[in-house]
């Protein structure tokens, strides 16, 4: 690969120290970077094709991504550990419609369902019992913390992926640029790293923001977009809302004796206005209710129950829904979300750390778990707490086999939002409902546009409220632009961000999903190779042929089927077909004709047939052809049985090997029909030891 301009001289295939390389690069820079003269270069600077810096489950992605395609990269991870929230206790997967889930994301959730398919993974509970385990299925989508770990550090060793841990950005002197290119990123140690393209896959957007790249932090006004979700939202807020009326007052009935702790001063602002705020942030809690892997609740350094006197008060209203987002993951242990009125979101307290420096985001995380850990110490010990709930609360306690290191305590905060880039292309509630012709498809979204709270307050009637949350379905699977991973030219034409991406505040409530952000920095990543291998900025990579690498690695970027009338020959689709049998209709694995596809369950071998007819339009000899989506569950020896003029003829279809034309139909063979009778093709699940796949059948003259 080579770039032409000022990063020639440093691009490598290897990613390794090349003082020699970063020597001549100063040479075509020139003497303006005083930072950079020859004396500064130091032995541990690296120079790769393609930086990541961010360990995200997004990062780790990325860097897999750019080796499996030939280039040199690096990944650098200011903290220690691999994969963000996937990896910090997220393990419930906001993966809305899985159908949408291609490419390198759905092979991380592929990997980790081979994990439990080995009997050994289920160490404290049976296998059988675990209701969110479905043999037949290719993927699973709740797992524990420290298996999504595993398959991240294995994905990068296999890719042999140069990993670096420890290094901040430095966020004042942390970006070098020469013209509109980043040409290296500096961290805090001084260490420097040099590349050809970048890409910020942090959940803060550092080196995008540092880039000099434009950005938003908060809420847009509905006006801004021409949307109907953004903005406050006092009028949808009715999840994880106060459902009776508290005072909010430390003396009930007195304003002048003051607020109690958590609730702020004044009211939530004009209906759909923007402003600033930014939604609750919270730890994602790993729990297990098993005695012997389960650690008590600690009480935090400075606890101070005071912080709970509002969800003390509620408590006495006979409220007690504790858990409600308690969802089970494998063994017997959870991922703990927040619930309810007053839980574990911190809501109105994170408002100074997208754009917070690193000592004021410590203030905050400390502050973040300070809360959480008193809060889980208040319910299970303070003796005002109802017994039931006390009790309740007992049952559970810390995974004692999940972040050891940090003391079963989560290692990553759900910063479910900070910066937003703003590029030519921000994506918009319009977007997410389809409602507008969303460019460049590089991935899509499907989950909730879903925001958490973003402040508590007291309302006209003197009761506290809480305001922000929002979570509507967009309707269908959306399709997000490649322009809205990329800054305007103008402010840098080789960084991409696939996390921190251009988009509305609602919309981003949708996009911000784990899986998501896997399939944007899967995109990134080739954009990324494809800008160097072109010598073009990043904007200006040809989108064509970005389509066709993304599409040939697995990603999926439209929903919408081949609808037969647009195939050449005659096409027979599964709809059509005479079955025998119950088939069961499925759309999660690319690709299919028409809105889907059918599997026979893997179930009564022998019972199940699809009989497909077509008329010709003339006699003669023609290509018979098969539709299936293809999977490591399918059947590899499907009887099709093509009735033809000379008789019949049984072809064994492989469909765990992906078709061959047009990633859609393999051939069964060249057979001659008589149009005087209708040409006949039947699928059967006689002897199969696998998911048998009906999808389409084509006749091609």
């Amino acid at each position: 690969m080579s770039v032409p301009g000022a990063a020639t001289a440093f691009v490598k295939m290897t990613c390794a120290v090349d003082t020699k390389s970063i020597s001549t690069l100063l040479g075509v820079l020139g003497t303006g970077l005083a930072l950079f003269s020859a004396g500064a270069v130091g032995a541990t600077d690296s120079s790769c094709d393609v930086v990541v810096y961010g360990g995200t489950s997004a990062g780790v992605v990325a860097a897999v991504q750019v080796a499996r395609m030939g280039g040199s990269v690096v990944l650098v991870e200011p903290g220690r550990r691999l994969g963000g929230l996937s990896s910090g206790g997220l393990g419930m997967t906001d993966s809305g419609d899985h159908a949408a889930i291609g490419g390198i994301s759905r092979e991380f959730y592929r990997r980790v369902k081979r994990h439990y398919d080995d009997a050994s993974a289920w160490k404290y509970e049976k296998r059988g019992n675990y209701r969110e385990y479905d043999h037949a299925s290719d993927a699973i989508w709740r797992f524990e913390p420290n298996v999504a770990e595993r398959v991240f550090e294995e994905m990068l060793d296999e890719a042999r992926v140069t990993v670096v841990r420890g290094e901040r950005l430095d966020l004042k002197r942390g970006v070098v640029k020469r013209g509109k290119r980043i040409v290296a990123i500096v961290m805090e140690s001084r260490r420097r790293f040099y590349g050809s393209v970048f890409i910020d896959a942090t959940y803060e957007g550092d080196l995008m923001a540092k880039a000099g790249v434009s950005y938003v932090i908060g809420r847009e006004s509905n006006g801004k977009y021409g949307e109907t979700l953004n903005g406050v939202q006092t009028a949808y807020a009715w999840n994880h809302q106060f459902s009776r009326a508290v005072d909010p007052f430390i003396v009930p009935g007195k304003p002048s004796s003051g607020l109690l702790p958590r609730i702020l001063r004044g009211g939530p602002g004009r209906e759909g206005s923007g402003d600033r705020r930014v939604q609750a942030y919270c730890y994602r809690m790993c729990l297990t209710d098993v005695p012997g892997n389960r650690v008590s609740f600690p009480k935090p350094e400075g606890y101070d129950s005071a912080q709970y006197g509002l969800l003390l008060r509620y408590l006495t209203t006979d409220w007690n829904d504790i858990f409600g987002v308690h969802q089970m993951m494998p063994n017997r242990k959870t991922d703990t979300n927040n619930s309810g009125a007053f839980g574990t979101d911190n809501i109105g307290m994170n408002y100074g750390y997208p754009d917070g420096d690193y000592a004021a985001r410590a203030r905050i995380i400390r502050e973040h778990e300070a809360y959480q850990k008193g809060l889980m110490w208040f319910l299970a010990n303070d003796p005002r707490v109802p017994e039931p709930v006390r009790a309740r609360v007992n049952q559970w306690g810390l995974a004692g086999d999940e972040f050891v290191e940090t003391g079963n305590w989560p290692h990553q905060l759900y910063i479910r939002e900070a910066r937003r880039m703003v590029s030519e292309y921000v994506m918009n509630e319009n977007d997410c409902r389809n409602t507008r012709v969303t460019p460049e498809s590089v991935g899509m979204g499907s989950y909730n546009l879903d925001s958490h709270h973003v402040q508590r307050y007291v309302d006209a009637e003197g009761h506290v409220r809480n305001e922000g949350d929002v979570e509507v379905h967009p309707g269908a699977p959306y399709r997000i632009s490649y322009r809205s991973i990329r800054p305007r030219e103008r402010e840098c034409s080789n960084l991409l961000v696939p996390v921190c991406l251009s988009s509305s505040h609602i919309a981003y409530g949708s996009i911000r999903m784990e899986p998501v952000f896997m399939i944007l920095g899967q995109s990134a990543a080739t954009a990324a190779v494809q800008s160097i291998a072109g010598g073009v900025a990043v904007q200006r990579v040809e989108y064509g042929s970005l389509r066709q690498r993304l599409l040939a690695d697995g990603q999926v970027l439209d929903m919408r089927g081949i609808e037969p009338g647009q195939l050449a020959g005659v096409v027979v689709d599964d709809d059509e077909a005479v079955l025998k049998g119950s088939w069961k209709k499925s759309n999660s694995t690319r690709n299919w004709v028409g809105d889907g596809y059918r599997h026979d369950e893997d179930s009564e071998k022998g019972g199940k047939t699809a009989t497909f007819k077509a008329t010709l339009p003339e006699s003669g000899q023609y290509g018979v052809q098969v539709s299936y989506s293809a999977g490591e569950n399918r059947a590899d020896n499907v009887p099709v049985t093509v009735g033809h003029a000379a008789g019949e003829t049984t072809v064994i279809v492989n469909e765990r090997i992906p078709p061959s034309i047009d990633r859609l139909f393999s051939p069964l063979g060249r057979f001659r029909f008589d149009r005087s009778r209708p040409a006949v093709v039947v699928i059967s699940n006689k002897g199969t030891n696998g998911h048998v796949i009906i999808d389409a059948v084509r006749f091609v003259k």
